[in-house]
């Protein structure tokens, strides 16, 4: 049976062309460092504002990002139908906290560093389906909390190997409209699970790859588009060791337009920060996105972007128990 809205087997088109149209990103000190310090709102001067513990300091910067998108254009929340968030944390704890201070309908969601992209394509289905006129989407991670959470507390001081990425500290927040201003999210193509059976918690960019590969594909198929039909296709957190594989797994379907390729674990951080293969976490893509490539389609250096958001749905536990770990890609067509 035929969809209206609905492209191919995975990939929504929002004909109404519901917008960005407020945004507010921030960032740590270290990532204020990299050479895309200029793209983002605000860079922090310390990674703790003045919180006794990071846990405290990730919630306080969602709650921040998404004050700081409000003002933006003088919403008020009660103006807002509903806001989506997730974050890396067990029960998306940051998020949760979050929004208890805010009155608008919550859908906390969790896609670990996929969850952007998810939140903006929830968004623009909400504001498609004319169930909203005006849609809150936030996120955030932070280098010490994912850390305790997922490896070991950096008091010990473990040695990371080169394939390891480090986590973002940042937020990114966003209102989803049909405001005359911000660009148009065009597609939506929502990945589905991929498990190749890797299991090195030390190189998620590897077991993510695979996952970006199988949703670009899709997305090309279902819009019968080309990578060079974007100016720019930029994944989320795969990181130097996972572009390298993906670049090699497009190579070998024969496809074209590789030097679109860009990847934001890759870009967040210079070759002279000691960051392993990159960056990573739930801020990563968010910030990335919401500050380099809005900017390079305000500047027109882009017309069009394909954002590819990629997640690690490993926890702790299932490491712990030798499983593998299941990996999921969303795609999202922008244009100005």
């Amino acid at each position: 049976m035929a969809v209206d809205n609905r492209l191919g087997t995975s990939t929504l088109t929002f004909s109404k062309g519901p917008r960005i149209t407020s945004r507010y990103t921030l960032v740590g000190p270290m990532e204020g460092k990299g050479p895309h310090a200029l793209d983002f709102h605000e860079i922090l001067s310390d990674d703790s504002l003045g919180q006794k513990t990071a846990e405290k300091t990730e919630r306080l910067m969602l709650e921040l990002a998404i004050t700081k998108t409000l003002e933006q254009h003088g919403t008020r929340i009660k103006d807002v139908q509903f806001l989506i968030a997730g974050d890396l944390l067990n029960q998306i704890t940051t998020s949760n906290l979050a929004a208890s201070t805010h009155t608008a309908p919550f859908i906390g969601i969790y896609g670990a560093c996929s969850t952007f992209a998810e939140a903006l394509g929830l968004g623009a289905v909400l504001l498609q389906g004319g169930f909203a006129n005006q849609v809150l989407i936030g996120t955030a991670s932070h280098y010490q909390t994912a850390e305790r959470q997922f490896r070991y507390p950096i008091e010990l001081n473990v040695q990371h190997l080169s394939t390891n990425q480090v986590t973002v500290t940042g937020a990114a927040a966003a209102i989803l409209s049909f405001a005359e201003r911000g660009p148009r999210i065009t597609h939506a193509t929502f990945g589905s699970v991929v498990d190749m059976g890797l299991k090195d918690p030390h190189d998620m960019g590897s077991a993510m790859a695979p996952a970006a590969f199988q949703t670009i594909q899709q997305h090309l198929a279902d819009t019968q588009r080309t990578l060079a039909d974007y100016d720019i296709v930029i994944t989320g957190d795969l990181g130097k060791q996972g572009s390298k594989m993906l670049r090699l797994l497009l190579e070998r379907e024969g496809c074209s337009g590789l030097e679109r390729l860009q990847d934001g674990g890759s870009q967040i951080f210079g070759d002279w920060q000691s960051v392993g293969s990159g960056g990573s976490g739930a801020a990563c893509i968010a910030v990335m996105t919401l500050g380099y490539v809005l900017n390079c389609l305000e500047s027109a250096k882009a017309k069009r972007v394909l954002v590819v958001a990629t997640g690690a749905l490993l926890s702790a536990l299932t490491v712990l128990q030798g499983e593998s770990i299941p990996c999921i890609a969303h795609a999202i067509a922008l244009e100005q």
